[in-house]
């Protein structure tokens, strides 16, 4: 298999995202920590406004705080995300080797997600919880949408990806085909 700088960008992005991800993470927790390393939650750094904030929270479920382990309350948490990060990321090996080498935008999302889910699960094996603390809202709304990560965002964006690659596909191959003149003579 021939490796081309194309070939390797998708995990190049991945690898400085998972980077970003663990120094903004250390960085929310020296910042914004008590000195127990609960967080500080009078403590937070305003970015534009109530619109977008900086502030530590950590997340012991799911996305969006959500707690799936209720499904299998005999499984400890940090075992319960361990092994569905990891089946996760089988899946995604799996689906990126049917992939085309050209196939530059779904490698591309798969990488991200692959990405995302390894910072999240640094946190989870390391804390036992995951660092969020990105905070944005609209001023005077409540509540506000739930405080994430830079590894939430990469799962995001590679999530989008994939998703969004279908109809755009579907959009290009649709369009009926040009009238063709019929000038016989």
């Amino acid at each position: 298999m021939k490796l081309s700088v194309r070939s390797l960008l998708p995990w190049l992005i991945a690898l400085v995202m998972l980077l970003v991800d663990q120094i903004t993470k250390h960085a929310a927790r020296v910042s914004f920590s008590l000195p127990d390393g609960n967080p500080d939650y009078f403590k937070f750094h305003t970015v534009i406004g109530e619109w977008f904030q900086f502030r530590l929270v950590y997340n012991f479920g799911a996305a969006f705080g959500m707690k799936p382990q209720g499904v299998l309350p005999f499984l400890n948490p940090t075992l319960f995300y361990t092994l569905f990060s990891l089946a996760a990321m089988v899946f995604l090996g799996i689906y990126y080797r049917h992939l085309k080498p050209n196939e530059f935008w779904p490698r591309l999302g798969v990488a991200l997600i692959f990405s995302g889910a390894v910072g999240n699960l640094i946190d989870r094996l390391a804390l036992h919880k995951v660092t969020d603390f990105i905070d944005v809202g609209i001023p005077g709304v409540s509540p506000r949408w739930p405080t994430f990560n830079i590894a939430d965002s990469c799962v995001c964006v590679g999530m989008g990806i994939l998703l969004a690659l279908p109809l755009i596909y579907k959009r290009h191959t649709s369009t009926p085909p040009s009238p063709q003149s019929s000038d016989a003579g």
